[in-house]
């Protein structure tokens, strides 16, 4: 089993753990680095919940629930945290919530998870395996514009409509199966290589993200998160592509300044209280961290704090 290295691992927990008393959730649990050091750093009346899609994180996370009675983990996205709030705070206010986007290490190198384009395996791309529509049954079904859509919107790739096309008129032939055989269509009908990408790279991020629903669970978690957090209770969200980081910038500034209004509109401040601030400038990764983990390199840390 692959190695998952915890990114911005103690510039998250630092940022996140104001109360050694308080109730937090780790929303995206993973295999639980940010989850032991928050617990670490929690006194006897501190809680943790955990949340994450990945059944094989929920074997992770109940074996730590085990080991340390101020732990629950709960199985499914994080957009639904203020039902598991609801049923596990035992009353306490939410001093903190992270969120850590993206797949993890075991996700991304495990084959037959399907989300790697380097390594064959069966087309799948769900993090939860339990529920929803694999990258095969997607491929398999969907309409060239739709999939011409995906890899533009979810995955900015801007020769989207070529490898659609490319991969519908060779479906006809024979179906895909598995991720090497999808990875190498796509690359034979890229007319347009970045430099040190796989010309496969943005179509399989725009699949996973839509298959997921990413995205859209961002948008209600953020909102949600804010909603359920304590006044003076922390939002830590690293994020790893474009999208999810302009997403979380957005609400931030959204929260922090209201909407943004044509100047000759007469409004007083009042009529938009600030409900958040950011803390800090967005954090990424050290030079040592990036050396010692590859992925770390693209991740974006922004803190904010609420403040009504």
């Amino acid at each position: 089993m692959s190695e998952h290295i915890t990114v911005l691992l103690h510039e998250a927990v630092d940022a996140l753990v104001q109360n050694a008393d308080g109730l937090y959730l780790d929303c995206t649990f993973g295999r639980g680095g940010h989850s032991r050091l928050i617990l670490e750093k929690l006194s006897e009346n501190g809680r943790l919940i955990g949340i994450d899609k990945d059944p094989r994180a929920i074997a992770t996370g109940e074996a730590l629930q085990e080991e340390d009675s101020r732990f629950q983990i709960c199985h499914g996205s994080f957009a639904d945290m203020s039902q598991w709030i609801s049923d596990h705070s035992e009353g306490k206010p939410v001093a903190g919530i992270l969120l850590d986007l993206g797949v993890s290490s075991p996700q991304l190198d495990e084959a037959e998870r399907g989300f790697s384009f380097m390594k064959d395996g069966p087309l799948d791309m769900r993090m939860d395996t339990t529920s929803g529509l694999t990258a095969r049954e997607w491929i398999a079904s969907a309409k060239e514009e739709e999939i011409a859509d995906v890899f533009y919107q979810f995955g900015e790739e801007r020769c989207s409509r070529r490898l659609a096309k490319a991969i519908v008129t060779r479906r006809e032939e024979e179906p895909f199966e598995r991720t090497l055989d999808l990875a190498a269509v796509i690359k034979e009908a890229h007319p347009k290589w970045e430099k040190n990408k796989h010309p496969a790279t943005r179509a399989f991020q725009g699949m996973r993200i839509f298959l997921n629903n990413e995205l859209g669970d961002l948008e209600s978690g953020l909102q949600t998160a804010f909603e359920c957090l304590d006044k003076s209770g922390r939002l830590v969200v690293i994020s790893f592509h474009s999208l999810e980081d302009r997403m979380v910038k957005r609400f931030i500034r959204f929260k922090e300044k209201g909407p943004q209004l044509p100047p000759d509109i007469p409004f007083m401040e009042k009529d938009f209280p600030k409900e958040l601030k950011h803390i800090g400038k967005a954090v990424k990764a050290s030079k040592e961290e990036v050396e010692a983990n590859v992925r770390s390199r693209s991740a974006i840390m922004r803190i904010a704090e609420k403040l009504i």
